[in-house]
């Protein structure tokens, strides 16, 4: 019998609101893995240090939070493709001797739509254009959608984000401005929220004309707290499928476990685990 667990971990700041040490470790335990996940503060100035010691402790890897998604690159060996493309960091992976970066924002978001619809040939319409919605726009048309339409009030960052996708990715992309309630064109199949807005406020609405949502769209929101959204509980009444943001959350952590250790760990022990910590009704 061994006693030197896998170590894993956050590094943030602040990190005591950080929920994700249960979602982990609840399913390091479900798939009998030796390992430990340990939420730690680490100030910018201490960023470098953090992770010279957790190469040097071996660790296999860490998620990295605000306000380390970008001071981290500076720190590791390499960047994986959407990583690079989005800018930000959000897992390291030891890889080969080396910390490598990689950023599973959009693959959370990515891989939680691929249980209710295969993104390959969607257009997505991305709302917001800041770090989620960059990054989900970036790995949506890495993952094959053939359109991808960022919608966003600053127009400089959304049209920098639609060039960026356009150029880099074989998705077209293209920028809306958003003046007032956007109307969801008949084009789209997915359209996500990755703003703020609705985050701890269940009856805050995202600007978006609800009667554009229609039964054949997939609406997703990024905002794990509440899961149903005031936009999400819309989009229901419309009969549209919606994804919440909680799944999003527990499948970035899912995505990060498999980088890790190779293993596909139970989403459904996460989400209870999650659901409980945050004081959620067992059904959300």
């Amino acid at each position: 019998m061994g006693f030197l667990s896998t170590l894993t971990g956050s590094f943030s700041t602040p990190a005591d609101d950080n929920p994700t040490v249960a979602m982990m470790e609840a399913a390091y335990a479900a798939a009998g893995i030796d390992a430990r996940y340990v939420n730690v503060d680490v100030s910018s100035a201490d960023l470098a240090d953090a992770v010279t010691g957790a190469k040097a402790m071996g660790w296999v890897g860490f998620n990295c939070s605000m306000p380390h998604k970008v001071a981290v690159i500076d720190h590791l060996d390499g960047l994986g493709e959407s990583a690079e493309l989005i800018g930000a960091v959000n897992c390291v992976v030891a890889r080969d001797g080396g910390l490598i970066g990689e950023n599973t924002d959009g693959r959370g978001f990515v891989e939680a739509m691929r249980e209710l619809r295969h993104p390959a040939g969607t257009h997505v319409v991305v709302l917001g254009a800041g770090g989620a919605g960059r990054a989900i726009a970036v790995e949506s048309a890495l993952a094959g959608a053939s359109r991808i339409t960022i919608v966003n009030r600053n127009a400089s960052r959304g049209e920098a984000l639609a060039a960026l996708v356009d150029q880099h990715t074989a998705a077209e992309a293209d920028f809306e401005p958003w003046t007032q309630a956007y109307a969801v064109p008949t084009s789209a199949d997915v359209v996500v929220n990755a703003t703020s807005v609705g985050l701890g406020e269940a009856d805050e609405l995202v600007a978006v004309d609800v009667e554009s949502l229609r039964p054949e769209l997939l609406v997703a929101d990024v905002i794990p707290n509440p899961p149903r959204t005031a936009y999400l509980r819309a989009a229901e009444r419309k009969g549209a499928e919606t994804l919440d943001g909680l799944g999003m959350l527990v499948a970035q952590g899912a995505v990060a476990i498999e980088l890790w250790h190779g293993v596909t760990p139970d989403r459904d022990v996460m989400r209870a685990r999650l659901s409980e910590v945050l004081g959620l009704d067992s059904g959300n």
